[in-house]
């Protein structure tokens, strides 16, 4: 039965968009945050792709709730559920049974203390025994390859679904950071208001999403430029179906708004980093991991507008989930993790 296993080590990237649990160095689940609900019982019905695929699909008896917005714990309830059903989703597979979980969570730099505390209690009411939180550029940095602890600089940009993470980072501590709370859905939500006001067509995240994906661009000019996505849906006047080829410059001119505040905000940081630290950075670069790192010449871009190199990291999905991954085994190496 596995009976043997008296406590089950979880590391978890809690995000807004996705959430991956690593278990014995191994990603078990990489599902979408988003769950769906019976409105009259308050019964879990789906969890993860299945919710995902019923997202915008939904009649007036199943509701479906991405439980965290920016990066934060927005319905406790929900984010309860999905935690517990995404556990069982683990041990289902290894048909064991576990007593008691040790838990790894990574939490936005900028969350306040009752942020941090919803993040614990849902993670306590989910099986949690032993819960640790560390902070995501932190576990991104780690998940990089970086030596955190070396007494040298080294700074990350994670831009994730709910917010973008900016922090330097030296001695196994943030030296200096930002949390802005624009990313990957206020690019999702720029590309939606663009569809309305500049082609009269009326859009659903999903589509956004989809769009993002496939023409998404922080540069007018690439080298190997995505052929252009064709949307449908309703003309906003007259209901009336109508098609859209869309191209990748259209997106890079309606995301250059946020783009441009996550490079505000990276000078702004720059700005504060202590001069021996400042050298140490622009000769190692900076790091991008995160979701938002997969924008296509968003790397270029920095670089041009900034002059420091940036770099994408290898897989910059799992960057975080990864130095969660790793911060879990070393529990007790790691001063910065919080209890």
């Amino acid at each position: 039965m596995g009976f043997f296993s008296f406590q089950q080590e979880l590391a978890i990237d809690l995000g807004t968009a996705n959430t991956i649990i690593i278990h014995n160095d191994k990603v078990v689940v990489n599902e979408p945050s988003i769950v769906a609900i019976d409105q009259h019982t308050g019964k879990l019905i789906a969890i993860g792709e299945k919710a995902r695929q019923m997202h915008g699909k939904t009649h007036e008896n199943i509701k479906t709730i991405r439980p965290l917005r920016d990066g934060v714990i927005a319905d406790f309830h929900a984010a309860e559920q999905m935690i517990r059903g995404m556990i069982k989703m683990i041990n289902q597979r290894k048909k064991l049974f576990t007593p008691s979980l040790k838990m790894v969570v990574c939490i936005p730099s900028g969350s306040t203390e009752v942020e941090r505390r919803a993040v614990r209690d849902s993670s306590e009411h989910a099986g949690g025994r032993d819960v640790y939180m560390i902070y995501e550029p932190m576990a991104a940095a780690i998940g990089i390859g970086l030596d955190v602890e070396a007494p040298e600089g080294c700074m990350v940009v994670d831009i994730g679904g709910g917010t973008s993470e900016i922090a330097v980072i030296a001695l196994g501590g943030i030296v200096c950071n930002q949390s802005i709370r624009i990313a990957g859905d206020g690019f999702t939500g720029d590309i939606q208001t663009y569809m309305r006001h500049q082609h009269n067509i009326k859009i659903g995240e999903r589509t956004a999403e989809e769009i993002k994906i496939n023409v998404g661009s922080a540069l007018p000019e690439l080298t190997d430029p995505p052929s252009d996505f064709n949307v449908r849906g309703p003309n906003l006047m007259t209901a009336m179906p109508i098609e859209i080829p869309i191209s990748y410059q259209e997106i890079a001119h309606c995301l250059d708004k946020s783009l441009s505040k996550i490079e505000t905000a990276i000078l702004s940081v720059l700005e504060q980093t202590p001069p021996e630290l400042y050298a140490d950075i622009v000769s190692k670069g900076i790091y991008l991991a995160g979701g938002g790192a997969l924008l296509r010449g968003l790397d270029k871009r920095f670089s041009d507008k900034i002059s420091i190199p940036f770099h994408i990291a290898e897989d910059p999905l799992q960057a975080v989930a990864r130095g969660t991954g790793i911060a879990l085994k070393n529990v007790d190496k790691y001063p910065f993790l919080m209890k």
